[in-house]
């Protein structure tokens, strides 16, 4: 063999596919793989689909897709990516696929993931002393579960041979990225246009619309309310520390949110905390009580009752009612018969 470098033969990317994982960002990031190659006018880039048995896999959308190999064939890649989606949480881990990864790692070969997979690394230990990202449904869970990982809200990251990305366009952004790194931006740019995607993104482009778009309210002072609330979940401030923080009385204050929100500072901030402490429940397994003491609740008499409120279920029983949901859905008991699709390598 020739003594000539991964970058001048190709590269090879492994696509290890997991229950419900995203197509959306599946596809963003394998379809511009396949323009790249026929604008180089060669297939510099060879990717293979995995799954942990060797069977299809169905994505969140419902379609199945067939792959080429099991993980156990998984041996050398120069990529290797974790494709997941929804309720990453409730995947069992692995060992095989984890040694696979260590593995991968030890060799310094790249390895990473789209969409949600970055929570998948971080139980194999992978993502310590390294940048990650996530997609912002799970950003707060994947900080409270490891606090020792350095978990950014951009839309992707990549930190020496680990790339993660938030899921969604992100992945497109993400492999344009990498593509530009290989063989230069022009490239790059060529194949967004081939794809009809004008504005390419750097990692540290927010994931989601500003607090004005989400909300539809231009008033400075609101905004700047709400964004120190998100700020405060664990330790809240009172109504008057919150004016004070906005240069306003707490009687303008409220006359504010009434306006708007038909509600009072207090009640808007109750709603956001209590709309977190779901997320965590749904999405970690920490005991109540952690996920009350999260989300700025003394007890969890005061969480359940505050809960009880608003969801009409004790945090308890929103746990138990979603793993039985999730339990139900993965079983295959309800869901629609999937769609049948081959992803060929």
């Amino acid at each position: 063999m020739s003594g000539r470098t991964h970058e001048e033969t190709g590269q090879t990317i492994a696509f290890v596919l997991l229950d419900r994982f995203s197509m959306n960002a599946f596809a963003s990031v394998i379809e511009p793989l396949r323009i790249a190659n026929r604008l180089l006018g060669r297939e510099y880039y060879a990717w293979t689909t995995y799954s942990l048995d060797g069977n299809s896999v169905i994505a969140s959308n419902g379609c199945e897709v067939a792959v080429k190999k099991s993980i156990r064939e998984l041996h050398d890649a120069d990529i290797t990516l974790l494709c997941t989606g929804i309720d990453v949480e409730r995947l069992p881990l692995n060992p095989d696929l984890g040694n696979k990864l260590r593995r991968l790692n030890a060799m310094g070969r790249t390895f990473g993931a789209i969409c949600t997979g970055a929570y998948l690394l971080a139980r194999y230990n992978l993502l310590d002393g390294r940048r990650c990202t996530i997609h912002w449904e799970n950003l707060r869970s994947l900080r409270e579960e490891f606090p020792d990982v350095e978990v950014t809200s951009d839309i992707f990251a990549i930190d020496r041979n680990c790339i993660t990305c938030a899921g969604g366009m992100a992945s497109l952004d993400m492999i344009l990225r990498l593509i530009a790194i290989q063989h230069g931006a022009y490239l790059a740019h060529e194949v967004a246009e081939v794809a009809l995607y004008q504005n390419m993104r750097s990692g540290e482009s927010a994931q989601r619309h500003d607090i004005e778009a989400r909300t539809g309210i231009s008033n400075a002072k609101i905004l700047d309310a709400i964004r120190i609330m998100d700020l405060h979940i664990e330790d809240p401030l009172s109504c008057q520390q919150l004016a004070m923080t906005v240069n306003l009385s707490p009687r303008q204050l409220e006359r504010l949110f009434r306006r708007h929100f038909n509600c009072t500072p207090g009640q808007y901030y109750l709603r956001l905390r209590l709309e977190t402490a779901r997320d965590l429940l749904r999405r970690t397994s920490r005991p109540v009580l952690d996920v009350a003491l999260a989300c700025g609740f003394a007890s969890t008499s005061h969480f359940t009752k505050c809960y009880r409120e608003r969801f009409l279920c004790t945090p308890t029983e929103e746990r138990q009612s979603y793993q039985w949901a999730n339990t139900k859905s993965t079983s295959g008991v309800g869901t629609a018969t999937p769609m049948r699709l081959v992803a060929k390598s």
